[in-house]
């Protein structure tokens, strides 16, 4: 059935899919879903429709879908008329979901680009077909989520704003202040090129099979990247190594970095940096004028004339409160190099 309104089709879910529709498809296929690409089907009409308005799709809309499995997201966001660029790595379901377009929402068809194709590999608009998705609306595979996120921030600079379904502990690291136990690598990283913050929870009941932990949204709006003369290698290979030893100073921190202590401390304090500081009090604009002083380093490690007097740093007080993700060691989600 392709009709679109809620009150068509089985389950009131009109032309999207529900458990039986996602369970018939995946025996269909003779699919397995694997913990490797991190397949978990969404079967809920209702979330993926929550999802959709929560991102403000509509018919003027170009919209990345990365991972779209078999086809639950991408119902939901032809049903507003956008055009949709779906990337799917599994050559199964990337055959499959054009079908299923075509049978449950056949008026639709013409507006899905499917690419299969690794999204990790997109280095530009060339790798969608010569598309330039303005929305990225997608539910991330757990393993990569983090790199994902930022491979199409950085390789898509048409995109305005992401929204995606992460897992829950990641949505929390994405979103992370300055100065919170959960802020990091990813929080850090994504803010050079947006603002994120966390929006709806999403139960874990919503997809099949079940999940062990719930999944959130989060919204990353574009902004510009702070104005600095480091290149944004720099600046992240610093941010790796702030927080390569989380409970070290950034003296000792980014000593191998930097090439000594003493090298490290210079630049620190040419930077306007106490550096006996974490690396999780220090923002992204922090990182961008400490990336500056590093470079700025001559050989022997002494500070070379700046063009021009270094902005202050914002740095932040640590949060008292408590936080998720505090105690130490492994985390969802990969932090990208």
């Amino acid at each position: 059935m392709s009709g679109s309104s809620p009150q068509e089709g089985p389950a009131a879910g009109g032309g999207l899919l529900g458990p039986t529709q996602v369970r018939g498809l995946v025996q269909a296929l003779g699919i397995r879903p694997t913990k490797t690409l991190g397949q978990n089907f969404v079967h809920d009409a209702a979330a993926v429709r929550r999802i959709v308005r929560s991102a403000g799709v509509g018919p003027q809309h170009c919209v990345l879908e990365v991972g779209p499995g078999l086809g639950s997201l991408t119902l939901a966001l032809l049903e507003t008329g956008a055009r949709v660029v779906a990337v799917e790595i599994d050559p199964a379901l990337a055959r499959a979901l054009p079908v299923t377009v075509a049978d449950r929402m056949p008026q639709a068809a013409g507006r899905l680009r499917l690419i299969e194709a690794d999204a990790l590999s997109i280095r530009g608009p060339s790798d969608l077909g010569g598309a330039r998705p303005t929305l990225m609306v997608a539910n991330l595979p757990y393993n990569v989520a983090v790199p994902l996120v930022l491979t199409a921030l950085e390789a898509l600079p048409s995109l305005e704003r992401l929204t995606v379904m992460v897992q829950a502990e990641v949505a929390d690291r994405l979103a992370a202040p300055p100065g919170s136990r959960t802020y990091g690598v990813p929080s850090a990283k994504a803010a050079w090129y947006a603002q994120a913050r966390r929006t709806l929870t999403i139960s874990r009941h919503v997809f099949w099979p079940v999940p062990h932990v719930d999944s959130a949204l989060v919204e990353l709006t574009r902004r510009l990247p702070p104005a600095t003369t480091a290149s944004r290698e720099q600046v992240f290979a610093v941010i790796d190594a702030a927080f390569s030893q989380r409970r070290k100073t950034l003296r000792k921190a980014l000593a191998a970095l930097a090439g000594g202590t003493d090298r490290a401390e210079a630049a620190l304090r040419a930077a306007g940096i106490d550096p006996a500081q974490r690396g999780e009090r220090l923002d992204v604009e922090a990182f961008a004028i400490l990336a500056e002083a590093l470079g700025a380093l001559g050989p022997g490690g002494s500070q070379g004339p700046p063009a021009q007097e270094p902005a202050r740093p914002h740095i932040h007080q640590p949060d008292q409160s408590p936080a998720r993700g505090a105690q130490e060691g492994p985390r969802a989600g990969e932090e990208p190099r």
